[in-house]
């Protein structure tokens, strides 16, 4: 499994191509062959998944159970919008319109490294979001990742 590292900012051009970062490139795993998918994030962003990512993670989507109408609306949403993407020669992604639109992209954009994944936000977007005072990260990490796997055994 990959784990990427690293925010890079960078710049769309007219037609919608960003160049990867080559701190991000060189970390791609060989086997995701330079393909990618795209597709929207839970926050306003987007996700770039390198595609052997992507296939792990569509394993575990197409898991769930599609008669319980919870689980189908997630699947709709999770797949809406999804794209493949190939780096092209010069190592350019084609950004969809669509997607660009939905994030609120239109020339400055920061990829994200999100462990498996790349998260790609309007870089203003991406500052409000990250110095939000009303989140307590000493708080959330408590509640998230404090569970002492020692208190689990002594009990």
């Amino acid at each position: 499994m990959t784990n990427f590292l690293g925010e890079y900012e960078c710049k769309l051009d007219a037609k919608g191509r960003v160049m990867l970062p080559a701190g991000l490139k060189k970390q791609v795993q060989p086997a995701a062959q330079e393909k990618f998918v795209i597709n929207r994030g839970f926050e306003k962003h987007l996700v770039l998944y390198p595609m052997n990512e992507w296939e792990q993670t569509s394993k575990e989507v197409n898991k769930l159970n599609m008669y319980v109408k919870e689980n189908r609306e997630f699947v709709r949403r999770f797949y809406n919008g999804a794209t493949e993407l190939e780096l092209d020669a010069t190592g350019r992604l084609l950004l969809p319109k669509r997607l660009l639109e939905y994030a609120g992209v239109d020339k400055d954009l920061i990829f994200v490294a999100c462990a498996n994944r790349i998260e790609i936000w309007n870089t203003e977007t991406y500052d409000k979001h990250m110095s939000d005072d009303t989140i307590d990260f000493a708080g959330l990490a408590e509640k998230v990742m404090g569970v002492n796997k020692n208190d689990d055994k002594q009990q």
